[in-house]
C-alpha cells in the first residue's frame, strides 16, 4: 500500500516484458477530499515513462473524469492502468448504481449529479463525453444496481 497525499492507494505491480507499466488503483466513492489524486499520480507516472505530452494529456483527462465519476456515484472502484510500447489502457470498474441509459448519459450536459455534487463544482454532464473524446477506443458497459465497466485505450504514436 502506498500513501500519497493522504490517499491510501493499493498498488499491485506486475513486471512483464510486454508492459512498460501496470498497476491497479483503488478509488473510494464519496471521498471528494482525495478526488483527483489517482489521476495526478497516473500523470506523473506517464511523465516518468517519457511519453509524448499530448498522449499524457489525453490519458490524464480520461483518468481524471473516470475517477471523479467513481467518487461521485459509486461506493468504490478500481482503475487498472497498463502501459505498453503502443498504448495506454485503462480498465475501470465501479460498484455503483449503474447507468440505465448509456446513450443518454453520453450526451453533453446530461447529468444525474445531485445538488451537493454540483455545488462542489462537479456533475456538469461532460465527464463521459470528455473521456470518449480523449480516447482512441472507448467501450462502456453498465448494469443497473451492479456497476459500470469502462475500457479506454489511447494510442502512443
Amino acid at each position: 500500500m502506498v500513501v500519497w497525499n493522504k490517499l491510501k492507494i493499493t498498488v499491485h505491480t506486475t513486471e512483464t516484458e510486454n508492459y512498460l507499466y501496470k498497476n491497479s488503483f483503488d478509488v473510494e466513492g464519496g471521498n471528494f477530499n482525495n478526488a483527483g489524486a489517482v489521476s495526478t499520480q497516473v500523470k506523473s507516472i506517464l511523465k516518468n515513462i517519457d511519453l509524448p505530452i499530448n498522449v499524457i494529456r489525453k490519458a490524464a483527462i480520461a483518468c481524471y473524469e473516470s475517477e471523479i465519476n467513481i467518487v461521485s456515484y459509486a461506493r468504490q472502484g478500481v482503475i487498472n492502468l497498463t502501459v505498453t510500447p503502443k498504448t495506454i489502457e485503462f480498465d475501470i470498474t465501479d460498484e455503483g448504481p449503474g447507468i440505465p441509459d448509456i446513450e443518454l448519459a453520453m450526451e453533453q450536459g446530461y447529468s444525474t449529479a445531485d445538488r451537493q455534487i454540483r455545488e462542489m463544482g462537479f456533475g456538469a454532464g461532460m465527464g463521459l463525453y470528455n473521456i470518449k473524446c480523449s480516447s482512441d477506443i472507448f467501450n462502456l458497459t453498465s448494469e443497473v444496481d451492479k456497476g459500470t465497466f469502462l475500457k479506454i485505450i489511447i494510442n502512443i504514436p
